[in-house]
This record gives C-alpha cells, structure tokens and sequence, in this order.
C-alpha cells in the first residue's frame, strides 16, 4: 500500500507553532509582545472597514496573527548546505542574496521562504539565514581560531538528516514522520545558556564583533528573534514601554504611509541572558546578548524602479541624520525619513501607474457581467476606469538589508546607522549554499503578470497589456 505523505505547508506549519511555543517559553517578553501586536491590530481592523476587506480579498485576514519570520546566522557553508535541505522539507526555498556588510555586520544572508501564492496564504512563514564572513575577521590568528571552533561542531540532530534525506529520496513525509521531523529540527534553533568557548575566547571573539561572538561560541544558532506583523507598527513601537517593553530608537524602513511599501521593522532590546564558558578550572559566569523580538509591518512590492528610488530615498537621509543608541536624535531621522518620501507617490493607483510597485489584477463581477452581454471593450486602463478590472498590492515578502542590518546593530548594543566597506560575494554565498538563490523581483513580477493574464481571459480580452508611465 502506498504511503500517504503531509504537504510540505502542513510540516512548515507544525513547524512554525512548534518554534512559536518555544520562543514563548524562553523568551517570555516575547509573549507580552504577541499580546500588544494582537490588541493593536484588533483596533485597526474594528477602526478600518477598507483595510479588513482589503485583507479578506488577499486572503490575509486568517494569517495575520500567524509570526511572519525568524532569523538564524549560520557559521559554515556545510550548515548553510544542510539548512537548504532542512528548508525544502518543509517547501521554502532560498530568495534573494543580502550583503550586511553595508552596514557593519559582517555576515551575507539569504531568506527561506514559500514561493507560490497558494503557499504564502497558507502560511507565508519565512526565515532570515545569514552566514557569518570569517575572511571578514582582520585577526589571522582569530580567523583560524573561529573556523576551528565552528569546524567541530554539529549542528543537525543524526535523525534530522536521516529524515531530511528520507523526505528527498521519497517525495515526501509522513504525518509521523513530519511531527518527529519538527521536534528534531527543533533542537537546531533551541536556546543553549553554555558556551562552547572558554572566557578568554569568548572576549576576544565579542571585541572583534558581537555577532561573531553569538555565532562561534554556542552549540548551535539559535533562532535569534520571531516576528508577528502588525498593521499599525507606530502604535506598537508607542505602546511597547505600557507594557515594560523598551523598543529601539527608530523604526527601520520607509516612513508612515497612507499605502504601505516593502517593510517596516522594530524590536526590543536584546536580552542579557546568563551563560557558562567552557573549559574552566572553576565555574565561570558571564552574559550574552543576542536575542530579542521583532515587529514587522508589511506592504506593497516595488518594482526595479520603484526600489531604486527607495534605496536613493533612504540612503540620502541616513547620510545626513545620524541616530545614537540613546534616540535622541530619532525625532528628527522620522522627521527627514518622511519628508524625502515625499518624491515617493503615495497612492496605490499613481504607484500602479508609474511601475514603481506590483499589483494583482482580477476581474470585477461588472466586467464579467458586461463581457457577457458584448458590451466590453478598451485598453486595461479603460477597463480599471470602468470597475471592469481591480487591483490590489502584492504584499512584499521579503527583506531589506539596510533595514535588517539596523536591526542586529541595535540588538549588538547601539542604534547607530554605521557603515563600512560593502564586500559584496554573491557567488562564494551561492556555492556554500549548493543553489541559486532565486530573483524576489523576477517572482513578483510572474505573479503579477500570470493574475493581469488571467483577468483578461475571464474578460474575453485575453492578450491585452498594461502601460505605465515612462
């Protein structure tokens, strides 16, 4: 008889509440920010009718309380190799390459996640890997030192990789299969207080960076942060302190919008949490900080171009305010951040019309209704003039580097928007990987054209296309 295996959504969706639970349980703070997150966006849905209806046609209304993202950092192209396979159990695939070195963190990232829309309303469940640059290390004797370290180490449980090459070499899990898969991928992200590296290394490992620190000295990466999405992330960064919550100075990303693009992101501070160093003659306690909670606010896809003009946006205000640990120039960087947005339309049909962000077409039950009775024609804009044709924004679903770079730094012990010379090596990040990482534009422009595509065939106008403004 043949075997039944689960989908791959169903074992990402075990997995993400089986991580959600035990975030929950080390990291309590967190669970007081599911709370606020969830009080929040109630209020914006009872207060916004057009933004509930909006979620419900997107199909996001179910999953808005689902946690959008984790982040883990890796520290060897073999852990890299492993997490693909490990991902592709439970259908995310690596998109998109990120270089943090912009901004001081010496690490190259990637973001697993689903890519079908069928997928992402399931569970759009995505998590954020980064691999640490050990030639970034100047130290030739510390260099060596961490890669010895990280060489000894395994983070994978045996029946982990058992499962993982069970689930390629049949197609698939089974539902026990799946659940024992969840509870031993589990143990990869789980939180381990002792170190692997005695005092002395862990200091100099910390003086060269914290994140090289989190990353060589434990056992295993653990998951660093969970995020849930808010629909209101100024209401939440406001009411964080209500609830003993202290959030970093400056929320990351593109300022207050009437419609939303790409991604705003904030968390509280880090934890101190207690550790044992390894390897002493007496017991030795010291502290690390590395974990924290996140708070993501996602909107619209931007096109190449409306990306470009983002990335100029941005980048000419973070040259020109500089904000301290301490916040007191935050005021003024949300001050500046949403006066230079000001170049950037803030309406959904000018963002449409100008191809500076993606949408999803579909036809209207009036268009349908007048293809019936032969009483349909015109260009798309015609069409979207009359009611005949709707769009909506395709929710962005994935990263800004800037942004996650502004993150770890304020979680490293400053809010301070540094940089240093860009090391950009996409290719050494693909052959650790052992794929191509896949182009975030290139899909979100699929989606957009496959739903215009099937709009016009509902219509009886199939081959029609769109024309922005130059």
């Amino acid at each position: 008889m043949p075997q039944t295996f689960v989908s791959t959504d169903r074992i990402r969706s075990l997995f993400t509440e089986a991580m959600s639970q035990m975030y929950r349980t080390e990291v309590p703070q967190y669970g007081t920010l599911i709370e606020l997150v969830a009080d929040v966006n109630a209020g914006c849905l009872e207060r916004d009718p057009d933004l509930r209806e909006r979620l419900v046609r997107a199909g996001e209304l179910e999953r808005i309380d689902v946690e959008r993202h984790g982040a883990i950092r890796l520290g060897t192209a073999d852990e890299l190799f492993t997490i693909r396979r490990l991902f592709a159990v439970m259908g995310m695939q690596a998109v998109g390459y990120y270089d943090l070195s912009v901004a001081g963190v010496p690490v190259h990232s990637t973001c697993f996640r689903p890519i079908d829309e069928a997928a992402l309303n399931i569970n759009p469940f995505r998590v954020f890997t980064s691999l640490l640059r050990l030639e970034l290390i100047e130290d030739e004797g510390l260099r060596n030192e961490a890669e010895a370290i990280l060489a000894k180490r395994r983070i994978y449980t045996p029946r982990a990789v058992a499962l993982i090459e069970r689930h390629e070499q049949n197609g698939g899990l089974t539902e026990a299969e799946a659940t024992e898969f969840v509870a031993e991928a589990l143990e990869t992200f789980r939180w381990h207080g002792e170190a692997t590296v005695g005092a002395e290394t862990y200091k100099r490992l910390h003086d060269a960076h914290r994140l090289i620190a989190d990353v060589v000295s434990f056992k295993g990466p653990h998951i660093n942060h969970l995020t849930p999405r808010t629909l209101d992330i100024d209401a939440v960064q406001a009411r964080m302190p209500e609830r003993g919550i202290t959030p970093k100075a400056v929320i990351e990303g593109p300022p207050r919008r009437q419609c939303d693009i790409l991604l705003r992101q904030t968390s509280f501070k880090a934890l101190e949490e207690a550790i044992a160093f390894a390897g002493e003659a007496e017991a030795v306690q010291g502290t690390h900080t590395a974990r924290f909670g996140e708070i993501e606010q996602r909107g619209v896809a931007l096109t190449a171009k409306g990306r470009a003009l983002y990335d100029r946006l941005l980048a000419s205000v973070r040259g020109e305010v500089q904000v301290g640990a301490g916040g007191a120039k935050a005021g003024a960087y949300d001050q500046e951040l949403a006066e230079r947005f000001r170049a950037l339309p803030d309406s959904w049909d000018e963002l449409r019309r100008q191809g500076l962000a993606f949408f999803r077409y579909s036809a209207t039950s009036a268009g349908i209704a007048a293809a019936v009775n032969g009483a349909l024609a015109g260009d798309p804009e015609t069409l979207i003039a009359r009611g005949h044709l709707a769009f909506s924004p395709i929710v962005y679903e994935d990263f800004l580097p800037v942004s996650a770079a502004g993150i770890f730094q304020s979680n490293l012990g400053t809010d301070q928007q540094q940089n240093y010379v860009t090391c950009s090596n996409r290719d050494a990040f693909e052959a650790a990987l052992g794929a191509t990482v896949q182009d975030e534009l290139a899909l979100y422009a699929e989606r957009q054209a496959a739903s215009l595509d099937a709009a016009m065939e509902a219509l009886g106008l199939a081959g029609l296309q769109l024309k922005t403004v130059a």
